[in-house]
Parts: structure tokens; C-alpha cells; sequence
């Protein structure tokens, strides 16, 4: 699938204001992907035309079951620098027990995305402040795409369409040449599935834009 060599700025009318820099960080559990998410963002940004673009680990290796935190900076113009993300203009939960236990909204910019694999609606979340909130459920797309490994759900490249939906910086094409760099054909289709239907199933809170 071919990525677009400039901007959409139709897209991102869509979702998110168009600034300079947009810092995402990803809260997951070890064996859910985060980190392998945070790269395909990056990847699929490129592709988007995002020329500044960069992914990292925020808190150690990926242990399986642990609290597990990631970023992905993106920006039209290259990037020079690789600080923690303290304040994000956009979360992603790959674990919705991650809300309780693991500060998920900590920093988050007022008006940012909050983007949740929750079976729950934005509503039912029942979060308050000045958040545009998306929530789809991966887990369940990912199982019905054989997306498990060693007990384990794996969830990040389905929420790779949810941030698409919400936020409208990349596109499913972009997702799916990046998921497609990463895996073999028949995986690629998989996950890639699993990303076109969770984009369609992501569910736009009444602060977000539907």
C-alpha cells in the first residue's frame, strides 16, 4: 500500500489541530506491543509525510505483564531531540486496568486524545476534564484475527486504527505499508485486518470529532 509523500491536512482537520510537534505516549502491558507500536507509528507517520519522526521506550525492557510505557514524536520538520515525554498530546491505552494503576492521563494537554482498548463506550468511562476520548475493543478484534501469542492478546497494531480513526494524522494506507515492513504477508494481513476494523469499530466521544 503506498504512503502519501505530503501532509493530509484534511485529515488532520479531522482529529487534531496542525502544530509542529505531536508527542504521543503509549501505556501497555509487557507482550502486548507497545513499544513495537510506538515504531509503526513512527514508521506509518513517515509514510504520512511526517519528516521528523522518532519512537522510544520510556521505562525499561518490555517484561511480560509489567507496566510498560513508550513515545512517538511526530513533526513535519526533523527532529533533534529525544527527552521523555512529560506533557502528550495524545495517550493510548492498550490495557484499560492501566487507568487505575499506572497515572495513564498524567500530563495529558487539555483538549488532548485519550484513546483507550475498552469494551466501554467514552461515556461509560466516566472521565472527566477537557479530553476528547476514543475507545474501541482490540482485544476482542485481535482474538478474532488469531492475534495471541503464548497467552497473550496482542493488541497494538488493531489500536493503530483506532488512533487513525480518532486523530486522523495517518491513514490506513500508512498503517498498512508500515504493518507490512514489519511482517511476513500472511501476519501483515492479519494485523492489518485487525487495524481496518478496529478503525472502524472506535467509538468517538461527544469530545472528540466524530
Amino acid at each position: 500500500m503506498a504512503g502519501s509523500t505530503t501532509l493530509n491536512h484534511d485529515l488532520l482537520s479531522h482529529g487534531v489541530a496542525q502544530c509542529d510537534l505531536y508527542e504521543i505516549r503509549w501505556h501497555g502491558r509487557g507482550g502486548q506491543g507497545a513499544i513495537s507500536s510506538a515504531q509503526m507509528l513512527a514508521q506509518a507517520a513517515y509514510y504520512a509525510g511526517f519528516r521528523g519522526v522518532t519512537s522510544a521506550p520510556t521505562f525499561g525492557a518490555e517484561r511480560r505483564g509489567a507496566p510498560v510505557t513508550a513515545s512517538t514524536r511526530l513533526s513535519p520538520t526533523p527532529l533533534r531531540f529525544f527527552s521523555q515525554i512529560v506533557s502528550p498530546d495524545i495517550v493510548i491505552v492498550l490495557d484499560d486496568t492501566l487507568m487505575e494503576c499506572a497515572d495513564a492521563t498524567g500530563g495529558l494537554k487539555p483538549d488532548g486524545w485519550l484513546i483507550i482498548n475498552s469494551r466501554k463506550t467514552p461515556e461509560q468511562l466516566g472521565l472527566s476534564g477537557a479530553l476528547r476520548i476514543a475507545t474501541a475493543d482490540a482485544t476482542r478484534i485481535a482474538i478474532e484475527n488469531d492475534l495471541e501469542v503464548a497467552g497473550s492478546v496482542i493488541v497494538n497494531t488493531a489500536m493503530l486504527g483506532a488512533f487513525a480513526r480518532a486523530t486522523g494524522l495517518v491513514t490506513l494506507d500508512n498503517i498498512g505499508e508500515a504493518i507490512g515492513h514489519k511482517f511476513a504477508p500472511a501476519l501483515a494481513k492479519r494485523n492489518f485486518d485487525a487495524a481496518r476494523m478496529t478503525f472502524e469499530q472506535t467509538i468517538v466521544g461527544a469530545y472528540g470529532n466524530a
